[in-house]
């Protein structure tokens, strides 16, 4: 560097120095740039900055830091000198290339060395590896926080978090030093602790220092000389899983594989050990020869096996399989601890920039009040592998993109998630402001602050009430609405058109279409055995009439679920008339009603999430006891409850009830109420997990695409919602506001996260899930046909209903047409969200463009010819078209291009109507933005 640049560099980083700089900021600046040349067994120029002693010492030539004058100080002189000079430290070779030090960096060095160089005399650094950044540590953690040690196999391997100023994690593992006490009771191999050769029962503790930091981990050692034998439950099916043994793709598959077969992941361990001893005696397993078991020499590729070498000979699970069949190849006692929680450190985490890795740590909690570290035995996966992959040999995952990835970890019959996120290493990032003024913005802000996402500012006020009346009404706003609304100066007036919106007979009608969708109302016969059309109707009509009156939502369903009496007289009794199968029925409660899928329990343990059989069949109990009886009207029936029970497929035993991730009821309950009732009761109440956050979801997923589940009908540990506080804080909200569905559209919408543009930044282009800007949404089929008609001025038509009715009132879900179909309605024959498709396709652009739907409604609306018959010039008629369609007037430049089409002479009618015809053709149109 010139010698004249010196002066202008030091004053460029006076300007960022704001106060002295610590011993821990600048410890990383030394370890990752300097140590690698100056430690005790190099000590380049004579110069070891291991510790603040000798680094006064100095080198061969001079002080490296003069305490008398800093500014003079050799370290300081080097690091400002020019990149190509002798002595410019840091040195960069091919073998150990290395960045000059930012000017930030720089400043940093400088003011420590103007402040004394402060330095704790017990602090000694470590050469780091350049590329590894550890930055600025706020505290340590460790996992587990505490454990057992209870037999003499048992052992825990520690996971060493330094958790940054930034809130982002690293993983210290390998870098923390770890202690002991007495090494004859505790023996500690690297991070993994067991007992030791003298061991006896006592409380003792695991010492991590990283830096100044220290944690203290509690250990007791409890009956730890004892003798362990190997657990088929415990430790075999676990080691199979792990290994993938018993997935759906091997041997867990309905028909096994290669003529063995395993439960999938598991879930019949007596079927399991079954098969793996009586089937073929002798092979499987050699009690004689326990290593030659086709168990292991299958596992181990040493006998050709179609899956490939699973693990080596002297891999943990091999250990572990082989010394199962040497102590007999037993079967667990029935009442063997089994496996209740699984916990994964750390839950949440945040990791800046590509390359980083982190450790997971898996602990699972025994019926017994035991713990164990099963780390090994779990399996992970990623539900995004570019941002966040798994390395299944080791546990870590390794960052990629910014983006955020749930890891999925399971073991045993047990699933949990931790949930990552992927920054940019972009420090420049500037925080927005969270809002005091809605609490859904304030949620949303933290976690855009989280992901270094800037939103996308306000939509424009044509925008806004255009999809204020699409969302909260189902139609376009008149060109006289969207006028009157832009002349409005009152500063409240987007609050108030959403008061009047959500007030309004369209709102109703909106929603009791909603969720007519999922009850799955629609006619499907004529006899008493089926949902005639009068059955239908009335059941669209009493839902209508609760929507109308803003009823709590959770007395409606709580109604429906309960109902009994005739299909005709209590209309909401049609629901048990969709489906006679109590397991169906059960199916369609979860996944209506909670949001969850729990088909898959119904034959075995779910493989993506906590359900099991047990917990499949204990729900479906509560509508086991439905019967239904012919009515005095012969086309309609009575709903009542009897007798009967559900059996295990397993067990062959009745299951009682039980609540769906939850306890059994309380018999009194039952002896008093049905089990319908009971179980609508325990739904339906305030407290209830599922309820509240699903309906919130389901209003979340209306207003803005994607919901915060996605899908809305698929919660799952392996699907967990994007923002986990901000749909706990709307099942609050509706719970406080007591389910009222106003109150929440209303919070929602008056929300500064709803108001936003759809146009993306360089930091929000990728986003889908966090909202950062407004989602593009086409227009669902109901509301594109009355939009259709609005715009064009013509009526509907359709089975059942007057002339004029707009199709979001029709109350069966067999009534359709051609144009209904091609756009995706919902044909209500199941309860999946899927039923109605939003995804444009080719049928539906040509639909519009060659198809007759939109020219013959421009011809029978005759806009156009009014237009002109009322003596409008060409550019009001454009305008008041693009009001019509756009719900906005045209910008200069389109008014200028559009009018300069119109040729002297020439018949304007024609044209007019070709850019009224391209107006509704558009993607403007088309979709809410």
């Amino acid at each position: 560097m010139n010698s004249f640049l010196m002066p202008l560099l030091l004053l460029l980083a006076a300007l960022l120095r704001v106060h002295a700089a610590s011993f821990d900021q600048v410890r990383p600046l030394l370890e990752e740039n300097c140590l690698a040349c100056h430690h005790p067994e190099k000590q380049k120029g004579g110069l070891n900055l291991e510790s603040r002693a000798s680094m006064l010492e100095g080198g061969d030539t001079a002080e490296a830091i003069d305490l008398e004058q800093p500014s003079s100080s050799e370290l300081l002189r080097r690091i400002l000198l020019s990149h190509d000079d002798d002595e410019f430290m840091p040195v960069s070779t091919s073998l150990e290339p290395r960045d000059p030090l930012t000017l930030t960096e720089t400043e940093l060095l400088r003011s420590w060395i103007l402040a004394g160089a402060p330095w704790p005399e017990e602090e000694i650094l470590k050469p780091r590896d350049p590329k590894r950044t550890i930055g600025s540590l706020s505290h340590l953690s460790v996992s587990p926080s505490f454990f057992s040690l209870d037999h003499r196999d048992a052992s825990f391997t520690l996971r060493i978090f330094g958790h940054l100023d930034d809130g982002s994690l690293i993983d210290l593992t390998q870098d923390a030093e770890v202690s002991v006490p007495d090494p004859k009771l505790l023996s500690l191999d690297d991070t993994r602790v067991s007992p030791g050769p003298q061991v006896q029962d006592l409380t003792s503790q695991v010492t991590v220092t990283f830096r100044h930091h220290r944690l203290d981990v509690p250990v007791r050692l409890r009956s730890a000389s004892a003798s362990h034998p190997i657990s088929f439950r415990q430790d075999v099916i676990p080691v199979l899983t792990a290994a993938g043994c018993n997935t759906g793709s091997c041997h867990g598959s309905a028909r096994g594989q290669d003529g063995f077969m395993l439960s999938l992941f598991g879930y019949d361990p007596e079927g399991d050990h079954h098969r793996l001893t009586r089937e073929m005696p002798g092979r499987r397993l050699n009690l004689a020869l326990p290593a030659e078991s086709l168990l292991l020499t299958k596992a181990t590729n040493t006998v050709p096996h179609s899956g490939n070498r699973l693990f080596s000979p002297d891999h943990p699970f091999h250990s572990i399989l082989q010394r199962w069949i040497e102590e007999g190849a037993r079967l667990d006692e029935a009442q063997i601890a089994k496996p209740e929680t699984i916990t994964v450190t750390p839950a949440t985490f945040v990791l800046t920039g590509s390359g980083k890795e982190l450790p997971l740590s898996v602990l699972a909690t025994y019926s017994d009040g035991s713990r164990r570290d099963v780390t090994s035995l779990t399996t992970f996966t990623s539900s995004d592998d570019a941002t966040l992959s798994v390395i299944q040999d080791s546990g870590k995952v390794r960052s990629h993109r910014p983006g955020e990835a749930l890891i999925l970890a399971r073991f045993h019959t047990l699933t949990e998630g931790s949930q990552g996120i992927v920054i940019p290493a972009d420090r420049n990032f500037v925080p927005t402001e969270e809002s005091s003024l809605n609490f859904i913005d304030q949620l949303v802000t933290q976690k855009l602050n989280r992901l270094h996402l800037t939103p996308s500012p306000p939509a424009d006020e044509p925008t806004l009430v255009r999809r204020l009346y699409l969302d909260l009404a189902g139609r376009l706003p008149t060109p006289e609405e969207v006028q009157n609304y832009l002349k409005n100066e009152e500063r409240e007036k987007a609050t108030q058109l959403v008061d009047l919106l959500i007030a309004s007979q369209d709102f109703t009608d909106l929603w009791t279409m909603k969720w007519a969708e999922l009850l799955q109302i629609r006619s499907t016969g004529r006899a008493a055995n089926t949902i005639t059309p009068k059955a239908s109707r009335l059941w669209h009509q009493w839902l209508a009439e609760q929507m109308s009156s803003d009823r709590p939502f959770h007395e409606i369903i709580h109604d429906l679920l309960s109902a009994e009496g005739g299909t005709f007289d209590t209309p909401q009794t049609n629901f048990y008339k969709l489906v006679n199968d109590p397991k169906l029925i059960t199916e369609n409660v979860a996944q209506v009603f909670m949001g969850t899928r729990i088909q898959c329990a119904q034959c075995h343990n779910h493989p993506f999430d906590r359900w099991t059989m047990d917990d499949y069949y204990g729900f479906a109990s509560f509508f086991s006891q439905i019967k239904r009886k012919a009515a005095a009207d012969p086309a309609e029936q009575i709903i009542f409850d009897g007798g009967g029970e559900i059996k295990h497929p397993l067990t062959k035993r009745p299951v009682p009830p039980r609540f769906l991730g939850g306890d059994m009821p309380e018999k009194t309950a039952l002896r008093k109420e049905s089990r319908r009732h009971v179980a609508a009761s325990w739904l339906t109440a305030p407290e209830n997990p599922w309820f509240a956050k699903n309906v919130a979801n389901i209003m979340w997923a209306h207003f803005f695409g994607p919901g915060l589940v996605e899908p809305v009908d698929d919660v799952r540990i392996s699907n967990p919602p994007s923002n986990p506080a901000l749909l706990d804080a709307l099942a609050q909200h509706l719970v406080r506001e007591n389910f009222s569905l106003r109150s929440l559209a209303r919070a929602i919408c008056t929300s500064d996260t709803y108001r936003r543009s759809s146009l993306a930044n360089q930091t929000n282009r990728h986003d889908s899930r966090n909202y950062a800007r407004s989602f593009h949404r086409r227009l669902r089929a109901e509301v594109l046909m009355d939009a259709l008609a609005t715009a064009t001025g013509t009526s509907n038509k359709f089975t059942g209903l007057k002339k004029g009715e707009r199709a979001t009132r029709i109350p069966d879900g067999t009534t359709t047409n051609y144009f209904l179909k091609t756009f995706g309605r919902s044909t209500r024959k199941t309860v999946c969200s899927c039923e109605v498709r939003m995804e444009p396709n080719l049928s539906q652009a040509l639909h519009l463009l060659n198809g007759e739907t939109v020219s013959k409604r421009i011809q029978q609306g005759k806009v156009i010819p009014k237009l002109i018959k009322g003596k409008k010039d060409n550019a009001a008629i454009i305008e008041h078209i693009y009001l019509r369609t756009l719900s906005r007037p045209p910008s200069a430049a389109e008014l200028n291009r559009l009018l300069a089409s119109f040729p002297a002479g020439i018949d304007r009618l024609p044209v007019l109507e070709d850019i009224f015809w391209a107006l509704l053709n558009s993607k403007e149109f088309l979709f809410n933005h």
